[in-house]
């Protein structure tokens, strides 16, 4: 086969991993390192929707798993955008991550949006199993500078 397959990704793609506590203090961790890994290199994905989906996935990961090992976080900025991947120690993959559940969430209750968001608002998004629970990731796309906020 001539070029990469989709799953590839080059070598020299800048990544970021952090583990990160399992209790609540990890978002605004994580918001963070996402926020900075994409000013560092200036890359053109939208930094606040990065943000938010990032801090719904490490609060998913914090509410839904029990113990105490750590959360791991990673960024990886590719020429077409960025994915950020949350790492638990649950193997079970979340509910409706790719799928709707068919009811939408009851708008009385707190809970029951986040996978929703990040399915509306990611390019892809999905889960995968690993060799100590399973990753959960969401990829935006680079915004074309002309839309990029001055």
């Amino acid at each position: 086969m001539n070029g990469l397959a989709l799953h590839e990704r080059p070598a020299s793609s800048p990544s970021w991993r952090i583990a990160l506590p399992h209790t609540a203090a990890a978002v605004p961790v994580a918001r963070a390192l996402v926020r900075d890994a994409l000013a560092e290199l200036e890359h053109g994905t939208d930094c606040d929707t990065a943000e938010l989906l990032t801090a719904e996935l490490v609060a998913n990961a914090v509410e839904h798993t029990s113990g105490s090992s750590p959360i791991e976080l990673v960024v990886e900025l590719l020429p077409s955008g960025c994915q950020v991947e949350v790492h638990d120690p649950d193997p079970e993959p979340p509910g409706d991550l790719t799928q709707p559940a068919g009811a939408m969430p009851d708008p009385w209750q707190e809970g029951g949006r986040g996978l929703l968001l990040i399915r509306a608002l990611s390019q892809s998004c999905g889960h995968r199993p690993t060799g100590s629970g399973k990753a959960v990731w969401f990829r935006l796309p680079v915004v074309p500078a002309q839309r990029r906020p001055v």
